[in-house]
């Protein structure tokens, strides 16, 4: 059986096969063509190439796997709920999505009161309609447990019309809402069930009879819409029986959301005028109408197909709401049966020579005719009513097949025999449909449909050739472009029917579908079309300037215009295709000027363009172009040039581009030095440098001097030097001086002032060398300068301008200019005049300048003032001196106050240094009270003294012991200490061998004492005078040259412990020594006591930490 199904459903694609393979073709450029030009090769489908069958089968009919408890009298299938009607009276409910429940609701009759004939489902799958051969009618509605009568249906239903909008809108709603029922009389109703609950209502809301057929035969099918869809003004009603078809078509009634009678009125306006009817007669009792929609799970879709299986075959067309005919079915045509051999399953003596005829059930698919036999299903192309499906029913021997049914809303179709299930899956029924319409010359259905490339392929090569052959050649050109027909064959194709525009565009469209790898052929094809285009223009020119055409030369000149504006956009889009010599070559080839310019500035090649302009001498485009581009180079190129012809418009083109380097242009704005001028017109190379300098910052030095050097050489300056000049002249030059920038650093400005200088010397500009004098800190010269020109204010000017500080160079400037005044003007008034313009100069200081011969009576006035502001100032000042005499007297007396001051101790007070008791030796009282034995004291001031102060100390240390050695050398005293008191003595007797001027680092010098540790006299004044020498090289030691014992021994010693101090007899120089010795020891007290050593250490160990490197305490560390 499945070897016959097989064998069956190859046969439809054996059928479509074509003949002798042929050489695969694949694009790969301006490949030759594989086929001679005498080879007559089929072109029903365009280009031969081998297309990949697809043998996937358009059905599969499967068995399910269920047997019903009792055979099978109907079924019906909508919204995933299957329903089928057993002879028992019984119906099982199952839910496709959940295959395993299954539910069984007994119809309360007997099966000789009973006899199921059909079931409806609407499209919902909530409302079940089973009705009789007896006429009775029962409903179920989802959910229910048991059906119900409907009293009033007394009829048997051979067709119902559901009310899809309403019904697939809603999914709560529990009314049918407006449906049409068809019955076996001929009697079309209108009717209403509701499965609401309500006791004072019954489920049948209503039942009318709204038309019957004048023939009486049984409505075999029933089907309306409204339209359009979103705003229902129309309705579409459509009635069959065996052998005939209505079309009703008006306006509905309008109804409330709740519904109602809606066709009453429709059929009304049937009663005396007869609806669209189409007859086809035959020998059957039964039909069936079927309409399809491509989305009809949608509540507002309308379908697109309608079929009628009839006696004679199958009607069927496209339903057309648009049509304003009371025809709305286009395109309808008469489909015959199938004829095929008797199933091979049958036995010899019941098998028949052929079967045929009408078949037991039909169901509609979106390309197929699917059709229910008694042994076998088969399905009919609707595109070309070809056989494409057959199969054989696996059946029982004692099974007989009873129905095929379809869920309109999930598409899926089902087969239903006694016994058994059978589920027709529609797997790939639009498999061969591109074919069928690319046969039918429906391309553009074809591609729609078409899977593979090689079958888009196929078709548009096709297509092609359709149009081709119609001299549509401009959508052939398009259409060859995207298929693989062989570049040579469609070109020559073009060139012999003399379609070179065509060809054109075809080449646009490949060069668009050419891989951008393939440079070579991108670049060949983009050359090819730059030399139709050129060509086109030439040849629309031709026909322009052709007298023949002048009644049409507008439109040329037109087209003409689209032409030059497409080739430029093809510049612009394919650029980096072109080879530039190349294209430039065939446009000049063709003299196409504007083509040339407008392609070089496309490429960036600005400098054919500028070079161009400047052939022609038209220099604004010139600067225009350049002004276009950001390369820098062409600026600096052509500034010469430009320079030259247009100066203000290339300044304006360079003020535009800041990123110029002015040093590039100077060639060309020394063009404008020697070109004759216009004086009334602007000098633009300074203008341009004024921009560059004040505006841009520059600070080129070689900027700054041609701004010199132009305002110098200005057509002014040309005449010679020695010719009189007016002062105004120079005020361009003298403010660019004056407001030109200056080094920050230096303060000096960034032109070379030699070369300012030399140049406004060579141009005899008195006021600019000044200038530049005085720039330079010449103020001598700039003055002498202005005095030899005889410019006295710019001499003034120029005489202020030295620094306030330096008064003795303003003084002698001004004494310059005085003298000027007097000898060489020799003009009395306006010399003193001059006095009153400084405060520098005084009459005495110009009167050595007047002659000898001068009358007096012309300045006495001013000498008369002069003596009278000395006399004044010397007043002043012995007033000074007296207020000075007076302050010297009060600090005087403050001194001696100072001296007399005292504090009072405790006498058990200790030294603040060592602890000690303060009185047992000299001690020293500071304000802040602390207190401090003397040699405590040195030994504290001497650590934070500055070095200058050390210093001193050291000095006065070595005058102090110089004295009071020599003193007792004369004295011929051996050991000073035997002059000490005798305490002191005691004291200092033991450690006087230890103390010494020096530290144990500068004993060198020093002579060994003897056994009893002391030296002799020879020895001490030797070691007193090395003293002297060892202290000059001390250097940073200075702390260490300080003894701090010595220096008590100076500085506390009673005035008698001194030799040669404090005696009875006393020489006249042992009285210089002793004043000598006092001022020394008071001026090195003053040192020791300026501050208290303490309070002075708290200020300078600020910024010293308290604990110092190796005093660090660890053993509270953890």
């Amino acid at each position: 059986m499945f070897d016959e199904y097989v064998e069956h459903t190859s046969a439809p694609n054996a059928a479509f096969s074509h003949g002798g393979a042929l050489p695969k073709v694949e694009y790969e450029g301006f490949e030759p063509s594989p086929y001679e030009e005498e080879d007559n090769q089929p072109e029903d489908f365009g280009p031969q190439v081998d297309i990949p069958t697809d043998n996937t089968p358009l059905f599969a009919l499967e068995r399910v796997q269920y047997t019903p408890p009792a055979p099978i009298v109907a079924m019906v299938v909508s919204s995933d709920v299957l329903i089928m009607g057993l002879s028992t009276n019984v119906l099982v409910l199952i839910e496709l999505t959940r295959e395993e429940q299954v539910l069984q609701i007994p119809i309360p009759r007997k099966t000789n009161e009973l006899n199921i004939h059909k079931m409806f489902l609407d499209p919902s799958g909530r409302h079940l309609i089973v009705t009789s051969t007896q006429g009775e009618n029962w409903y179920l509605f989802k959910g229910w447990k048991k059906p119900r009568l409907l009293k009033t249906f007394k009829m048997v239903i051979e067709s119902v019309a559901w009310n899809k909008p309403a019904l697939l809108s809603s999914s709560r709603s529990t009314s049918t809402r407006e449906m049409l029922i068809g019955a076996r009389n001929g009697t079309i109703y209108e009717a209403m069930l509701d499965a609401e609950e309500d006791f004072f209502k019954s489920q049948e809301r209503y039942l009318q009879a709204v038309f019957s057929l004048p023939e009486r035969q049984p409505v075999t099918g029933v089907d309306f819409n409204f339209f359009p869809p979103l705003d229902p003004r129309r309705a579409l009603v459509v009635v069959t029986t065996p052998s005939r078809m209505y079309q009703f078509l008006g306006t509905p009634d309008r109804r409330s959301d709740d519904g109602g009678r809606i066709f009453t009125s429709l059929f009304a306006t049937y009663r005396d005028t007869a609806p669209k009817i189409l007859e086809l007669p035959g020998n059957i009792q039964y039909s069936e109408l079927h309409v399809y929609s491509s989305n009809a799970d949608q509540a507002h879709s309308l379908p697109k197909t309608i079929a009628w299986m009839t006696s004679p075959g199958i009607y069927h067309g496209s339903l057309n709401f648009d049509s304003t005919t009371d025809d709305l079915i286009d395109g309808a045509e008469l489909l015959p049966y199938p004829v095929f051999p008797s199933s091979p399953s049958t036995s010899p003596t019941r098998r028949e020579p052929e079967l045929g005829g009408p078949p037991a059930s039909m169901a509609l698919t979106e390309f197929h005719f699917v059709l229910l036999y008694k042994e076998r299903v088969v399905a009919l192309s609707n595109l070309n009513e070809q056989l494409t499906y057959e199969e054989i029913l696996p059946l029982k021997p004692s099974e007989s097949v009873r129905g095929l049914t379809a869920d309109p809303v999930r598409k899926t179709y089902w087969v239903y025999t006694d016994q058994s299930l059978f589920e027709l899956g529609v797997r790939n029924e639009d498999r061969d449909v591109w074919r069928i319409y690319l046969e039918k010359g429906k391309y553009d259905l074809a591609i729609q449909y078409a899977k593979t490339a090689n079958q888009r392929d196929v078709i548009t090569a096709a297509q092609a050739r359709a149009f081709f052959d119609e001299g549509r050649y401009f959508q052939a050109a398009s259409a060859f472009a995207q298929c693989s027909v062989t570049f040579e064959e469609v070109t020559l194709k073009f060139l012999d029917a003399g379609q070179r525009d065509a060809l054109r565009s075809y080449l646009i469209s490949r060069l668009e579908r050419t891989k951008r790898t393939d440079l070579s052929q991108r670049m060949m094809l983009a050359t090819w079309l730059v030399e139709f285009y050129l060509s086109k223009c030439n040849e629309l020119d031709d026909l322009v300037a052709s007298e023949s055409v002048s009644q049409d030369v507008v439109n040329l000149q037109t087209e003409r215009t689209i032409v030059e504006e497409d080739l430029k956009h093809f510049f612009e889009t394919y650029k980096t295709n072109l080879e530039p010599n190349t294209v430039y070559e065939l446009i000049q080839g063709h003299g196409r000027t504007d083509m040339y310019l407008h392609y070089a500035s496309v490429i960036g090649d600005f400098k054919r363009v500028v070079e161009h302009w400047i052939l022609e001498e038209d220099w604004t485009k010139a600067i225009d172009v350049i002004n276009r581009q950001s390369n820098l180079e062409l600026y600096y190129r052509y500034a010469p040039t430009l320079m030259r012809h247009a100066p203000k418009e290339t300044v304006d083109s360079w003020l535009r581009q800041p990123a110029l380097d002015p040093l590039k242009l100077v060639p060309a704005l020394l063009r404008l030095q020697h070109l004759p001028r216009d004086p009334l017109s602007p000098n633009q190379a300074i203008r341009y440098l004024n921009h560059v300098i004040f505006e841009q910052g520059n600070t080129s030095p070689t900027i700054h001097n041609l701004m010199i050097t132009f305002y110098a050489s200005s057509p002014s300056s040309s005449s010679s030097a020695s010719t009189q000049r007016h002062p105004e002249d120079d005020g361009p030059l003298l403010r660019f001086l004056s407001t030109a920038p200056s080094d920050p650093l230096t303060g000096k400005p960034y032109y070379d002032l030699d070369y300012a200088l030399r140049l406004c010397k060579q141009t005899g500009r008195t006021q600019p060398c000044v200038h530049i004098y005085s720039k330079m800190g010449l103020w001598e010269s700039s003055v002498d300068l202005a005095l030899e020109k005889g410019d006295l204010e710019l001499a003034k000017v120029n005489a202020d301008m030295p620094p306030e500080e330096d008064r003795q160079l303003r003084k002698k400037l001004w004494l310059k200019i005085a003298k000027y005044v007097v000898q060489d003007k020799q003009d009395i008034k306006t010399a003193m005049r001059f006095l009153e313009n400084t405060d520098l100069l005084k009459i005495e200081d110009i009167l050595p300048f007047f002659p000898d011969f001068v009358v007096i009576d012309d300045f006495k006035e001013e000498i008369c003032t002069a003596l009278e502001g000395y006399s004044s100032h010397i007043d002043s000042l012995k007033a000074e001196m007296d207020e000075a005499t007076r302050n010297a007297e009060s600090i005087k007396q403050d001194i001696v106050a100072l001296q007399k001051r005292f504090i009072t101790i405790d006498a058990a007070e200790k030294c603040s240094e060592c602890g000690l008791a303060l009185l047992t030796r000299q001690f020293y009282v500071f304000p802040c009270h602390h207190t401090f034995h003397a040699d405590c004291l040195i030994g504290l001031t001497k650590e934070y003294l500055p070095a200058t102060a050390l210093r001193k100390i050291i000095t006065l240390q070595s005058e102090l012991v110089k004295l009071t050695q020599g003193a007792a050398l004369d004295r011929g005293i051996t050991n000073p200490t035997s002059l000490l008191p005798s305490s002191a003595a005691h004291t200092r007797q033991s450690s006087t061998a230890q103390r010494t001027l020096l530290s144990a680092t500068f004993q060198n010098g020093q002579s060994k004492t003897s056994g009893n540790g002391s030296a002799t006299a020879g020895t001490a004044a030797a070691n007193a005078l090395g003293l002297g020498r060892n202290l000059l090289s001390a250097g940073d030691r200075l702390r260490d040259l300080i003894v701090p014992d010595t220096l008590v021994s100076i500085v506390t010693a009673p005035a008698g412990w001194i030799p040669g101090i404090g005696t009875g007899s006393r020489r006249n120089t042992e009285k210089d020594a002793e004043k000598k010795v006092a001022k020394l020891r008071a001026e090195l007290e003053d040192v020791l006591t300026g501050s208290c050593p303490l309070c002075e250490s708290v200020v300078a160990g600020v910024d010293k930490p308290f604990v110092k490197e190796g005093e660090r305490d660890t053993s509270w560390e953890l």
